[in-house]
């Protein structure tokens, strides 16, 4: 599969959130061309902030390889990450992340600040960023239009 494949994967994650009235945010963990981590915002369903999909799938990865070092992995994630999301790929030592919409009011790949690749961290995550970003746009979109009628 290529990046795009992967990212329907992880926008068909995203998917799961609505059902407990959650943002549609998906995240998926590649290795080896496996997936072995995933993940939806769950943060209404879990009363829990820190329940982002990209946590969650980070977590779920980390137990699938039985270390907390993600070497190897890609991320893929509907929406760029946060600061906290960005700080646990930092953490993580995740090589690469592949992002589908900017989050211009909290993304923390470039639109805010690029946690991700700063110089005086002792990691930097390769990021792309950009891909399918209409389709996960559009799904953050409707999800908020709902709401308001």
């Amino acid at each position: 599969m290529d990046d795009a494949a992967w990212m329907r994967s992880a926008l068909a994650e995203a998917e799961h959130a609505l059902a407990h009235g959650d943002v549609p945010i998906g995240a998926i963990a590649v290795y080896k061309r496996e997936i072995i981590g995933r993940g939806w915002n769950c943060r209404e369903r879990d009363h829990d902030p820190t329940a982002h999909a990209e946590m969650i799938a980070i977590r779920e990865a980390a137990q699938h390889l039985g270390k907390w070092r993600l070497d190897g992995v890609t991320l893929y994630c509907t929406l760029e990450p946060c600061a906290m999301c960005a700080g646990a790929m930092v953490l993580a030592r995740l090589p690469r992340l592949v992002y589908a919409a900017p989050d211009p009011k909290a993304g923390a790949a470039g639109s805010i600040l690029d946690l991700l690749r700063h110089e005086r961290l002792n990691h930097r995550v390769d990021v792309q960023g950009g891909l399918l970003a209409d389709e996960a746009s559009a799904q953050i979109k409707a999800f908020f239009a709902s709401l308001r009628t």
